[in-house]
């Protein structure tokens, strides 16, 4: 596998863990009770987005090892992906 690919599918990695870790610990003003006005009520009190980039990056980082781990030791080719989602094995009439 050539390094672009492997930084390009790090890089979708990464960004797809960001946005599945965002949510996680945030207080809503509305929730805390500490709404500041012309602000939307939903906005977070405090975002934490340091932590929650070092989470990403260690989430997405685990991810990754475990997918190049499978690609390099071929315990799933892409033929058994392919056949899993059904795009393998199939006859054109």
């Amino acid at each position: 596998m050539a390094w672009t690919t492997i930084v390009a599918i790090y890089f979708i990695i990464w960004w797809t863990v960001l946005f599945a870790v965002l949510p996680f610990g945030i207080t809503s003003q509305h929730e805390a009770g500490e709404i500041v006005p012309g602000t939307d009520p939903g906005a977070p009190v405090v975002t934490g987005f340091r932590t929650k980039l070092v989470w990403t990056t260690i989430i997405a980082t685990a991810v990754f090892v475990l997918f190049y781990a499978l690609y390099v030791t071929r315990i799933v080719t892409l033929e058994d992906l392919g056949t899993l989602w059904g795009l393998l094995g199939q006859r054109r009439q």
